[in-house]
């Protein structure tokens, strides 16, 4: 079988042939021009996707279906993008718009989220999983969530935004405006900001000496802190709670098998991981007598997108 997964980004559309097991045979991508009208770019993305299926030696009609992630506001099941985070797209009802250029009727949607979620599920980190949570940790915290094997997105599918969960009444303003979200406290974002208080109040820190040698990122602490400075462990643990307050908050609402976690601090793995296993295992509510929830770092990178994507068309 043959499905194609579209991840659409601010800098680039992704494309790749999949298969039923999740196996990626074919890829290419296109430069995202966000602001043409929204037509000409799904246009760009039917073209792309006969580009793909032409190089690898099938047809359109060789298709099971075609999937595609998009970041913001996607109604998965009316199969329109609502509104899409700086391209051009509002209110376009992209399924019916590729259905009618290309004639495959199995074409699917969602949020890009929610599609590394689904990807990591099946064929990722939670492998064997029918419930797990993905948080997604970047510039915000994105997070993708299945219950019974398939995505759990609300009403107009408009749910699933654990990054705005509010875990403290007031606190650091989130990247939505609103103040104390989940995502103001355990994005690599906020980690940054975290690291740089520190710094600036332990100027005889080696975390400081870190930021002058390599600059302020998402690995700084951590390197700093594999040296033994203090001031950058210190800074850790203080995250690793702020990040497991939310694992414990989902573990608690939906009792995954797995909670997965994915973006850039991720690559950190077991100095990342482990700590918040121990978290979650600790805190979590009836902890002596239900099964223990699995927390794992992502395993499918930057393709995650793609996979998920053409899992929609799979269901």
């Amino acid at each position: 079988m043959y499905y194609v997964g579209i991840d659409v980004g601010g800098m680039s559309i992704k494309a790749g042939i999949i298969d039923e097991n999740g196996k990626i045979l074919a890829n290419q991508f296109i430069v995202t021009e966000p602001e043409k009208p929204s037509d000409e770019i799904v246009e760009d993305i039917a073209r792309l996707i006969e580009d793909i299926v032409r190089d690898y030696g099938i047809t359109i009609s060789d298709l099971n279906g075609i999937g595609m992630g998009f970041p913001g506001s996607v109604w998965d099941q009316k199969g329109e993008i609502v509104y899409c985070c700086n391209i051009n797209l509002v209110k376009v009802p992209v399924c019916k718009m590729l259905t009618a250029r290309l004639g495959v009727k199995n074409i699917k949607i969602s949020n890009d989220a929610n599609c590394a979620a689904l990807a990591e599920t099946r064929f990722g980190a939670g492998r064997g999983a029918l419930n797990s949570v993905m948080i997604t940790i970047g510039t915000g915290l994105g997070t993708g969530i299945v219950v019974d094997g398939k995505l759990l997105t609300g009403n107009r599918s408009a749910g699933a935004e654990g990054g705005h969960m509010q875990i403290n009444f007031g606190g650091p303003t989130c990247g939505c405006g609103k103040k104390g979200h989940y995502e103001a406290y355990a994005s690599a974002t906020a980690l940054i900001e975290q690291t740089r208080q520190e710094m600036d109040r332990h100027p005889e820190s080696i975390l400081h000496k870190v930021v002058q040698l390599y600059g302020l990122n998402g690995k700084t602490v951590f390197t700093a802190a594999k040296q033994g400075d203090k001031v950058a462990v210190g800074v850790l643990n203080k995250y690793i709670k702020y990040v497991g307050t939310g694992l414990v908050n989902f573990a608690n609402l939906f009792y995954p098998e797995v909670i997965i976690v994915g973006g850039g601090v991720s690559r950190q793995g077991d100095v990342l991981v482990k700590p918040l296993q121990r978290y979650v295992s600790r805190n979590v509510y009836g902890s002596k007598y239900n099964p223990k929830i699995k927390v794992a770092a992502a395993e499918l990178g930057n393709d995650a997108g793609i996979i998920g994507a053409a899992c929609l068309a799979m269901n």
